[in-house]
């Protein structure tokens, strides 16, 4: 009962934390904070995969599996939008038979 609780506190103390360290950044630098956080998605797959291992009902390993493949698909997502990002940044340069004269 008290290892439920502790979860409990640790978990309602992360997204406190998250909330107020989130809400205090710039507008302009969110996105790229937020892409450039990549590891932190990383870190929620290996304790995904954690928790799978640790499963000993169908029940739980279905569940694990489900936080496995959100945990995969948003990391994944996160390296795709911070290469859409970079690559708006980029200046694109004329190329061979783009008709501009050099």
């Amino acid at each position: 009962m008290l290892d439920g609780f502790l979860a409990l506190y640790i978990f309602m103390l992360a997204a406190f934390t998250g909330y107020e360290i989130i809400a205090r950044v710039p507008v302009i630098l969110h996105t790229p904070l937020m892409s450039g956080s990549n590891f932190i998605h990383g870190i929620v797959l290996v304790g995904a995969m954690i928790a799978l291992g640790h499963a000993r009902t169908p029940f739980e390993m279905s569940i694990g599996f489900v936080g496995v493949l959100l945990g995969a698909g948003n990391a994944a997502g996160g390296y795709v939008v911070t290469e859409r990002m970079l690559e708006m940044f980029k200046t694109s340069k004329p190329g061979k038979g783009s008709g501009e004269a050099k």
